[in-house]
């Protein structure tokens, strides 16, 4: 049995989720993703004003007579949320953790698809795999992925992208929707990306917290790094400190744009002080124009 204190935090973000998928972000789901899994249903005759891009060259050369080929809607999708429990999520100087931020990102994703009679996976991992739930329906299976999300104990500390996309590679074999929401405090995972892009349908959503990418002048502090337990000792007094501090995070956050745009990955920064809300729906938008 759950604590209580833990089935009323799951509780508050399903009611809160749920809102917003009922107001918000359903239609924007469905308009995104349905549609673009297309599967080949039959050939017909061409007609004046058909798309001259669907032409089925085989059928027309055996016939003599251009054929296009006609496509219906996949009638479900699959969704798998690829979430980062590394201990650099068990920092938040704000409203929440960064852990508890995917927590509500992944609750908002996971019910738009259940509403639309998609399937919901998640693939929780550190610097090795830590949890594998394949992909099902249901109000009580969104919950359980929450409840992972939110209290699952990994046994690793640091941070793999690359381990967790050639995991994903091999055991997701249907294309599917996949959100990989982490801080990306990781090397070497631009080719597995890459390779999982091909085939899915693959959107990067970084969670920074503000500490992250500056500082106020609080004089000298004391900063352990969560992932390596290393301690720096930082005079925030300084402000060429803070200076460079706040250019080399806008430096980062500019190459991994620059990196996600040469393998052509769509993107998403959401920070623990801001609402999630606008950044996800002006992706919303944006991939409905663009599709």
């Amino acid at each position: 049995m759950l604590p209580k204190e833990i089935l009323k935090k799951i509780r508050r973000i399903e009611i809160r989720t749920k809102k917003l998928v009922n107001d918000l972000f359903s239609g924007e789901y469905h308009s995104t993703f349905k549609g673009q899994g297309m599967e080949f249903e039959e050939v017909r005759k061409y007609e004046p004003g058909d798309d001259i891009r669907l032409i089925d060259w085989n059928v027309t050369a055996r016939t003599g007579y251009p054929y296009i080929k006609k496509f219906k809607e996949e009638r479900e999708l699959s969704v798998v949320l690829l979430v980062d429990a590394s201990s650099s999520g068990k920092f938040g100087t704000r409203e929440r953790f960064k852990s508890e931020t995917a927590a509500e990102l992944g609750a908002l994703l996971a019910f738009s698809a259940i509403k639309n009679n998609d399937k919901v996976g998640l693939i929780i991992f550190t610097d090795k795999i830590e949890k594998f739930v394949p992909p099902q329906k249901g109000r009580a299976h969104v919950l359980r992925l929450i409840r992972e999300i939110l209290y699952f104990e990994p046994e690793g500390i640091g941070t793999d992208i690359g381990i967790a996309m050639e995991y994903f590679n091999k055991v997701i074999k249907r294309k599917s929707v996949v959100f990989l929401i982490s801080d990306f405090l990781s090397e070497n995972y631009s080719k597995p990306l890459q390779i999982a892009n091909r085939k899915h349908d693959l959107i990067a959503i970084k969670i920074p917290d503000p500490r992250e990418t500056s500082f106020e002048n609080v004089g000298m502090i004391e900063l352990e790094d969560a992932e390596t337990n290393e301690v720096y000792m930082i005079d925030t007094g300084s402000k060429e400190f803070r200076r460079e501090f706040a250019a080399r995070a806008d430096e980062d956050i500019e190459r991994l744009k620059r990196e996600f745009q040469l393998i052509n990955l769509d993107f998403i920064n959401i920070r623990t002080d801001q609402s999630y809300i606008v950044p996800l729906i002006n992706f919303f938008k944006m991939r409905e124009k663009r599709h």
